[in-house]
């Protein structure tokens, strides 16, 4: 078991269509950690977020997440990337042509699962893991919106990633819901998974606290 961080970042510029939003970040996640990141609508979460999955190309400083290199990382190794990290966005994009089933095993065949026992077994235990046990042959318009972000959830935890980032997860959902969901991030964290959540919701940190960073006036400062 590697002893590393999971997220190493240092002195990283962030852009967004050639225009800096963040600049000089430096920090690390360590394997097992909850952060939050917070900061106002437009202050670079999601494309910091963006950057450390790939979407946007790492132009100035050097970053490691999960192993990867991101200054280094030629576009055919995004995908191998991208397996060693959950990613969930506040509109859950599901199939909606398919059933939660089929959701989860779409992803499983595209990163490579072959055995049809091992795929059945997985989606029992990832079903079962985000409290959707029964949910299996239903269809996205047939779940309410805390259902469907469990699905993406799930769909996320598929090759058992390093690290789960999730951009403003709760954003769409009931406060209740979106508590509840908090909660399975907490859970999946006690596990053993790292996650850096996006998050507006201030009644998380106070309620749930845990260590927060901040994206401010272009910079990240640790709360």
């Amino acid at each position: 078991m590697t002893t590393a961080p999971v997220i190493t970042i240092e002195n990283v510029s962030v852009f967004q269509e050639n225009t800096p939003v963040l600049r000089d970040v430096s920090f690390s996640v360590q394997k097992g950690e909850f952060v939050y990141l917070i900061g106002k609508t437009g202050s670079g979460k999601s494309s910091l977020l963006k950057t450390l999955y790939a979407d946007l190309p790492l132009m100035v400083g050097e970053a490691e997440v999960a192993g990867f290199s991101l200054r280094k990382l030629p576009r055919s190794k995004v995908p191998y990337l991208r397996r060693n990290l959950g990613i969930i966005f506040q509109d859950f994009q599901l199939l909606s042509d398919r059933t939660v089933s089929d959701n989860l095993i779409f992803v499983m065949k595209a990163t490579g699962w072959k055995s049809k026992t091992k795929i059945r077994q997985k989606l029992t235990e990832l079903l079962v893991e985000v409290g959707l046990g029964s949910a299996g042959n239903k269809y996205p318009h047939q779940l309410s919106g805390g259902e469907q972000q469990r699905v993406a959830v799930a769909r996320a935890l598929v090759n058992e990633p390093a690290i789960l980032l999730a951009d403003e997860p709760t954003g769409n959902l009931d406060p209740e819901v979106a508590e509840d969901i908090l909660k399975l991030f907490i859970d999946i964290n006690h596990k053993g998974t790292s996650v850096l959540m996006a998050t507006h919701n201030h009644e998380f940190l106070n309620k749930y606290p845990k260590r927060t960073l901040r994206c401010i006036d272009k910079e990240i400062v640790e709360d």
